[in-house]
């Protein structure tokens, strides 16, 4: 059951089911059930699937706008990421959620 904080602005995303893949560094969580968290908001959502990998081979063209919904390419999208995880280049999970 990983609990997981966010930024508000993914909160949001997520809450409105426009995010559905979270991705986190580091290898899987156990459980199937995801806890967001953002200031003293709470949500919780059921994984479907979980993948990893680097990032570039996570955020994909077909998934890019399911990670960061304001993304225009796939390199928006990394780019976000790379600025919440800097240069950390190992093994990334990808969360697939679903309400």
């Amino acid at each position: 059951m990983p609990l997981l904080r966010t930024k508000k602005e993914v909160f949001i995303w997520l809450k409105e089911g426009k995010k559905t893949i979270e991705i986190r560094k580091g290898k899987p969580y156990r459980g199937d059930i995801a806890y967001f968290i953002s200031g003293p908001n709470e949500l919780q959502l059921k994984i479907i699937q979980k993948e990893t990998g680097r990032l570039t081979e996570l955020v994909r063209s077909d998934n890019f706008r399911r990670v960061i919904p304001c993304a225009e390419t796939p390199a928006e999208a990394v780019a976000y990421l790379r600025g919440l995880y800097g240069d950390y280049d190992g093994v990334f999970t990808a969360y697939h959620v679903s309400p």
